[in-house]
């Protein structure tokens, strides 16, 4: 029987400080609490040699690759969130990126839309998706959706391992996966089951 896991990836969205960190203003409110709980994640998914692609978002310091509804942030020579270089674009304490990982920089919500990840994944062999990170309805819903319409066999969402600015928003698109065919599962029982 094959091994799953060589055709597994975890990918580890926007874990950033200027999405952890308090006082930023892309802050999301529930993230720190997902930190231990991705961490976790990341270290099993390396123990079963499963890929980890860290999916981050990094901006020109100007602003002229963001969305128009932040370009605000990056006016008056501001340096705005996400900026390349900038220590708000840097991954949280706690995580790190190792040889065998694979760092993707993505400029909008999906972690597919205008990058070469879908490319990188069948390269590898890849047809099933495991996936942590913030926020649950704008980057985590977006990547998943893209997912599924591209065919990976399975898209799980670690409802632990993921968060958005409310536990409500966060649980409202739990309830979507009916409707769009991804299961979520907590990370106790992915790993207790040996799900990935």
């Amino acid at each position: 029987m094959e091994d799953q896991s060589k055709r597994t990836a975890l990918l580890v969205i926007d874990m950033q400080k200027d999405f952890i960190e308090e006082g930023s203003v892309m802050w999301v409110k529930g993230g720190k609490a997902v930190v231990p709980n991705v961490i976790e994640a990341v270290e099993f998914a390396r123990r079963r040699g499963i890929l980890v692609v860290w999916v981050v978002r990094e901006h020109d310091p100007q602003g002229r690759d963001v969305e128009l509804f932040r370009q605000h942030f990056y006016s008056s020579g501001k340096v705005g969130p996400m900026s390349k270089g900038s220590v708000g674009a840097e991954l949280v304490d706690g995580l790190v990126i190792r040889e065998g990982d694979y760092k993707l920089v993505k400029t909008r919500f999906s972690a597919f839309f205008a990058t070469h990840l879908h490319s990188v994944l069948q390269g590898a062999g890849i047809n099933s998706l495991v996936i942590a990170g913030v926020q649950t309805p704008n980057c985590i819903r977006q990547t998943v959706f893209d997912a599924v319409e591209l065919d990976y066999r399975s898209v799980t969402v670690l409802v632990d391992a993921t968060a958005a600015a409310t536990p409500e928003v966060h649980h409202g698109m739990m309830l979507e996966r009916k409707y769009f065919l991804f299961s979520i599962f907590p990370l106790k029982e992915m790993i207790a089951v040996d799900r990935y």
